[in-house]
């Protein structure tokens, strides 16, 4: 999924949570840091362009290993045990990347090292996905101003 498609389902979740979480400023934080991993794996990402993440691109193949839920659980775990109101939030970005490309025809190895794929009908940067982000911007605006509403 394109970047702004990802941005959309990660803003979703962090809608989804925030009413759960202490600390709502690291929460968002590390949520926007979260959803931006998965793709530092591949060279024609937002941020996998830059010349720092080259060394990752190197070693680990797009859609892979970095692109799992085993490696969010595992930087999660890191997070939570040496910062731990970090963990939660970037497990809620990340995973909100890795949900959304479940939907893709090209798919994600979700419990890497296992083979298995799963994968959708949706074709990265499609009619489809566009319908989907506009749905997402919907649908969150109108989440954003019920907790708005209610916060009052």
């Amino acid at each position: 999924m394109l970047f702004r498609t990802h941005l959309v389902f990660a803003i979703f979740f962090i809608l989804l949570f925030i009413s759960f979480v202490d600390s709502k400023f690291w929460f968002i934080i590390l949520a926007l840091i979260g959803f931006i991993v998965p793709d530092l794996d591949s060279k024609d990402s937002k941020f996998g362009r830059n010349l720092f993440f080259r060394p990752a691109q190197f070693f680990f193949k797009h859609r892979g290993f970095i692109h799992s839920l085993t490696f969010g659980f595992l930087i999660s775990l890191v997070l939570s045990i040496v910062f731990p109101v970090f963990g939660l939030g970037f497990f809620v970005g990340f995973s909100s990347h890795i949900f959304s490309d479940s939907f893709t025809k090209e798919g994600i190895m979700p419990f890497w090292p296992f083979k298995k794929r799963s994968q959708g009908f949706v074709e990265t940067g499609s009619f489809i996905e566009s319908i989907i982000f506009y749905s997402l911007v919907f649908v969150d605006t109108l989440i954003f101003v019920l907790l708005f509403i209610k916060s009052f």
